[in-house]
């Protein structure tokens, strides 16, 4: 069945208006907690706004999991975070059955890949069969397990952390993974300036534009 695609030349310019505030406004929402990361921030709204994943490269205590966290209160999506060890499974990820003795069957568990935003926390530190659990999850919104099939809320999105490559316990990402990243942001630093604001500032995150965002978001599609 054929669909019509609307020519964003005719939208409802006071639709566009209304989308461009509330993406303003979540960049700042998500400013008043991460301080000095203005590409990573406008990078993690791009992916958001393309359907797709973003990796995050940088050494530990730039932010990356707290921005991430950050980021899902501000749309009011179900946040979950998966901390990458060399011990995890792929079950750990997307759930296993469990046989239930009292009526004979097995029951699926739902792991924390079902959410709306998922942090895959230095996914670099597991093994390349742990993080081959997540590839039909992103590229197709949903995951098998056995012979059964299970679909991925609609807004599903990975957000990963990763540790650079030449630090001790990292397990180098295959093409394949990466391939399902439409962007990878190289962190660093932020500048003296930026460093200076952080002192004694209170991290604290307004929700006021949780509803009227994704209510946006919808009538723009």
């Amino acid at each position: 069945m054929n669909q019509t695609v609307r020519d964003p030349r005719h939208a409802d310019p006071s639709v566009a208006e209304e989308f461009r505030h509330r993406i303003q406004q979540v960049e700042t929402e998500i400013g008043k907690v991460i301080i000095g990361q203005d590409r990573m921030i406008e990078s993690i709204i791009c992916t958001l706004l393309a359907q797709g994943h973003i990796l995050l490269e940088g050494v530990p205590g730039l932010a990356k999991s707290l921005a991430v966290a950050t980021f899902a209160r501000t749309i009011g999506g179900e946040f979950k975070r998966i901390q990458f060890t060399p011990d995890k499974l792929p079950s750990d990820i997307t759930g296993t059955t469990i046989f239930n003795q009292a009526t004979g069957t097995f029951t699926f568990h739902q792991g924390p890949v079902f959410c709306n935003i998922l942090l895959a926390d230095e996914i670099n530190r597991a093994a390349p069969k742990v993080q081959s659990a997540l590839l039909e999850a992103m590229q197709e919104k949903r995951v098998s397990i056995d012979r059964d099939q299970y679909r991925l809320p609609e807004l599903f999105m990975v957000l990963a952390t990763m540790n650079p490559v030449e630090q001790l316990g990292t397990y180098p990402l295959s093409e394949a993974q990466l391939d399902r990243f439409i962007a990878k942001v190289t962190l660093s630093y932020p500048p003296g300036n930026s460093r200076n604001s952080c002192s004694g500032k209170k991290a604290l995150t307004s929700t006021n534009c949780k509803k009227p965002f994704r209510a946006c978001c919808n009538r723009m599609k």
